[in-house]
C-alpha cells in the first residue's frame, strides 16, 4: 500500500473509540501497519460504545495491515506485554501515539487517593513507560515519532476565577505533566532523530466527553471535528524530527499553520 507512512509501524493506545480510533484510521490511510490497544475489545466490555474490533474493521477499510492487543495500561506488566506483542507482530515500533486516559472530575477536597493514583498511572506514567519501551529500537534506527494527546486543561487557570467550575484540577495536572515530559524528552532524543510532540484536541464529541457531560449549550460552539485531531497527529507523526519536535500544538491553528485541511476518515 502506497502512502507517506508505508512500511512504518504505529501503536495507538486508547483506540477502541473516539480520538484514538480516528487516529488509527488516519495513519492507516497513509499505509502504516497499525496496532490498536485499549481495555475494550468486544461489545459488552464497557458501558461506552466502541470496541477494538470495530476500530480494526474501520482501519481495514483503508487497506492497512492492522491488529488489536487488549491491554490495561494501569498495569506495568500489560504495558510491557503490549509492546512485546506489537513488535512480534509487525516489527519495531516507528510511531507511538499515547492517547489512552482515565478521567475523574471532582474537587481536590473530595478526590480519593485511589482515583488520583489511577489517573497519574494511566495519563502520566504509562506514556513515560511506553516511551521507555520503544525508545531503544527507535534510537538504534535513528528514527521515530512519539505523539502525546493532551488537553487545554493543562493550561493554568487565570483570574477572575469562575464560581462552580468543575473539578478538573487533577486532570489538568496530569496533562501539564504530560506536556512537560514531552518537551523534556524531545530535547533528550533530538540527536537520535526522534520527534516528540503534543496534540491538544480541545473539545471533541466523543463517547468519553459525552459521559462527563462536557458538551452543553455553553460549550457546543467550541466543539471541534475529530478529523482535525487525527490530521494534526498524522502531520506530527510524519514530519521531519529535526524541524518538528518539542511542540505543543492545538489542532486547528496547527493545521492552518501548515496550510492543511483534514482528510475525511473511513467510518
Amino acid at each position: 500500500m502506497a502512502g507517506q507512512l508505508n512500511g512504518k509501524v504505529a501503536l495507538v493506545t486508547g483506540a477502541s473509540r473516539g480520538i484514538g480510533a480516528a487516529i488509527a484510521v488516519r495513519l492507516g490511510m497513509e499505509g502504516a501497519k497499525i496496532v490498536v490497544s485499549a481495555r475494550t475489545a468486544e461489545s459488552g466490555e464497557s458501558r461506552l460504545p466502541g470496541t477494538l474490533n470495530e476500530t480494526v474493521q474501520r482501519v481495514r477499510k483503508t487497506g492497512a495491515d492492522v491488529t488489536f492487543i487488549k491491554a490495561d495500561l494501569a498495569q506495568a506488566r500489560e504495558r510491557e506485554m503490549l509492546v512485546e506483542k506489537a513488535q512480534k507482530t509487525f516489527g519495531p515500533i516507528d510511531i507511538l501515539i499515547n492517547n489512552a486516559a482515565i478521567t475523574y472530575f471532582a474537587p481536590v477536597a473530595e478526590f480519593t487517593e485511589k482515583r488520583f493514583k489511577l489517573m497519574l498511572e494511566v495519563q502520566v506514567y504509562a506514556p513515560f513507560h511506553l516511551a521507555q519501551l520503544v525508545l531503544p529500537a527507535m534510537k538504534a534506527r535513528k528514527s521515530g515519532w512519539i505523539v502525546n494527546i493532551s488537553s487545554p486543561a493543562g493550561i493554568h487557570p487565570k483570574q477572575p476565577y469562575m464560581a462552580g467550575v468543575r473539578g478538573g484540577t487533577v486532570y489538568g495536572m496530569c496533562k501539564a505533566a504530560l506536556e512537560r515530559f514531552t518537551t523534556g524528552l524531545a530535547s533528550e532524543v533530538y540527536d537520535d532523530g526522534i520527534a516528540v510532540n503534543v496534540v491538544s484536541p480541545g473539545l471533541v464529541d466523543t463517547p468519553g466527553v459525552a459521559v462527563h457531560g462536557l458538551i452543553n449549550e455553553n460549550t457546543r460552539d467550541r466543539v471541534q471535528p475529530i478529523e482535525y485531531i487525527a490530521e494534526a497527529v498524522y502531520q506530527l507523526a510524519s514530519g521531519d524530527p529535526k524541524k518538528m519536535t518539542g511542540r505543543i500544538d492545538y489542532a486547528e491553528p496547527f493545521l492552518k499553520e501548515l496550510g492543511r485541511k483534514p482528510a475525511a476518515l473511513a467510518s
